[in-house]
């Protein structure tokens, strides 16, 4: 009977001692500690977004406003106006080089910013509209004279040469002429004719061959007359 009663004491959880009782205690504290705040935290955040609610609201209602930008805010806050902005139907973005200094700027759908707008605000510059605007005709411009100058340099690389003028005043007009007419540029190849290309004859070898073709007309022409008289 001692043995079996000796047994069941020695099975029986002992009562905690006072070190165990002080270490209970901190921890259920630490729990409560915990709990308190998470849920503060949690008030905090329906908070903010109570007010971002608000104010994207009235910025949307504001037709004098077209974007809207707030102050530096943690990431927390940034992913809550984010989801705001995404409910409203807004653009929303964040700008700013590290964690201390990002900020969020809402944007209108109507009045979306474009790509020269948001590489300012990510350069950490102010957008000025009149500024870009003269930005952008000025590059316009640049463009337009860019292509203009290419197109000079096509047109002086293959110029209309007028041989008439040329040599006119060596073998006179008709027989320039005549030159000019045989020099004509074919377009299919380029500005020299396909037939000079096989003609290894300079230009005053060509013309020597007119004028003798014209030399040797005149004169048959001239023997007719006295044989027709």
């Amino acid at each position: 009977m001692a043995d079996l009663l000796g047994s069941i004491l020695n099975s029986m959880e002992k009562p905690p001692t006072v070190g165990d009782q002080e270490s209970r205690r901190k921890a259920r504290e630490q729990a409560a500690r915990l709990k308190k705040m998470e849920e503060l935290e949690k008030r905090k955040k329906a908070e903010f977004r109570k007010k971002m609610e608000k104010e994207v609201s009235d910025f949307i209602q504001d037709s004098s406003q077209q974007k809207r930008k707030y102050n530096p805010m943690g990431k927390i806050e940034r992913s809550i106006l984010h989801d705001v902005a995404e409910v409203a139907g807004l653009t929303s973005f964040s700008f700013g080089e590290d964690e201390e200094s990002r900020y969020v700027m809402l944007f209108k759908k109507e009045f979306a910013p474009s790509d020269e707008e948001l590489e300012a605000y990510r350069k950490g510059q102010e957008w000025d509209p009149q500024l870009a605007e003269q930005r952008r005709r000025l590059k316009e411009q640049a463009a337009l004279e860019e292509a203009a100058s290419a197109q000079t340099e096509k047109t002086q690389a293959c110029p209309n040469s007028n041989y008439r003028d040329k040599y006119s005043h060596l073998i006179g007009t008709s027989a320039a002429k005549d030159a000019a007419h045989t020099l004509e540029a074919n377009r299919t190849y380029g500005c020299v004719p396909v037939a000079n290309k096989r003609d290894t004859r300079s230009i005053e070898e060509a013309m020597n061959e007119i004028r003798a073709k014209k030399r040797q007309k005149r004169e048959d022409e001239t023997g007719a007359q006295s044989s027709s008289s």
